[in-house]
């Protein structure tokens, strides 16, 4: 007995709603087309550390512009000397009279030794001050790091090798002990020593020793980016199409250097705000009755056997801010390269 032979079945006609559904369940959410910056920055959302790290840094950067406003509604100004205007406040010895360097209702920071000016209000400028010199620095450097970076790579030969000796001898010494040094010289081109150097021309001088001490790192990161980037394809395409050398720059080669440019902006900045300070505490730069974060920790160092309150909040304000930068240029490399997270 020969076994029935099964007819076959019929086929099954596909809709056009089944190859919707199908399609939709086929493509996995979040893997729709969306480019780099938006992947970077959803990448950056997920990022605990670096969202708030973000917020802490904006919220020194509000604090710095609104710094005039929030002394006025304050009611008091970083240049007053309340402790030898109002009695009761300074000692026979002309420290605070109240503990923790005259902290009050009045005096939310309490007030410095000896003048008795407003701790608070001198805080708020100094981080105004501060940031101001080096968020300028940091983008002055950034912006010539990059072009004579890109300009050596792409250009190479005598332009490239002269770059590259330049920047081998701006690494190779110490900027620390070349603002000292250079610091006098700057100033006596513009002042005579007899006058007195207006803040405009310290903040401007600091401001261009630091860019022209500070661009070489970038710039030697960039060159090598751009000796590799300008053997590619696509370069090569560009100039057989008769591209100008400016629009491959532009165009071709510059999209592709965000990444090591941002990562390094973000690297400057802290490391100018430290630098400043560092030098301001020295007696570089900005001095004391202009205010800043070095300057308080210069005045600060002189009474903290006594009171440890005037290191404290400049100390520990600096302290806040430099590491919620770099936390944060951490964040920015890892959302924008996640090959490098650790």
């Amino acid at each position: 007995m020969t076994p029935a032979t099964p007819s076959p079945a019929a086929p099954l006609e596909v809709t056009d709603e089944d190859n919707a559904a199908t399609a939709k369940l086929g493509t996995p959410k979040g893997t729709e087309s969306r480019s780099p910056g938006r992947l970077a920055w959803t990448r950056f959302k997920r990022d605990r550390t670096g969202v708030i790290s973000a917020f802490v840094v904006i919220f020194f950067f509000v604090v710095g512009i609104l710094a005039p406003l929030i002394a006025k509604l304050y009611g008091k100004d970083p240049y007053t000397t309340y402790g030898m205007n109002i009695p009761g406040l300074l000692n026979e010895f002309n420290f605070p009279i109240k503990a923790n360097g005259g902290i009050s209702s009045d005096f939310w920071f309490g007030i410095e030794p000896q003048l008795g000016r407003d701790v608070f209000t001198f805080l708020l400028y100094g981080i105004r001050n501060s940031l101001l010199i080096a968020t300028a620095a940091a983008l002055l450097t950034t912006l010539l790091g990059v072009v004579v970076g890109i300009s050596a790579g792409y250009l190479g030969g005598k332009t490239d090798y002269f770059v590259g000796r330049v920047i081998d001898i701006l690494l190779a010494f110490p900027q620390t002990l070349f603002f000292i040094a250079f610091w006098p010289v700057v100033l006596a081109i513009f002042v005579s020593p007899e006058e007195n150097t207006p803040v405009w021309l310290t903040v401007t001088s600091l401001i261009l020793v630091m860019t022209a001490f500070g661009w070489a790192s970038i710039a030697r990161l960039l060159r090598g980016e751009v000796l590799a980037l300008r053997e590619r394809e696509f370069v090569e395409a560009a100039k057989i199409t008769g591209a100008s050398p400016a629009r491959i720059i532009f165009k071709e080669l510059l999209p592709n250097l965000w990444t090591p440019i941002l990562i390094q902006a973000t690297l400057l900045l802290p490391a100018y705000v430290t630098a400043e300070a560092g030098l301001a505490f020295v007696g570089v730069g900005l001095t004391d009755p202009t205010p800043d974060w070095g300057v308080m920790i210069q005045n600060g160092a002189k009474f903290y056997q006594d009171d440890i309150t005037f290191m404290l909040f400049p100390g520990l304000t600096m302290v806040i801010f430099v590491v919620a930068f770099n936390l944060l240029g951490d964040s920015v490399r890892d959302a924008l390269d996640p090959k490098t997270k650790r």
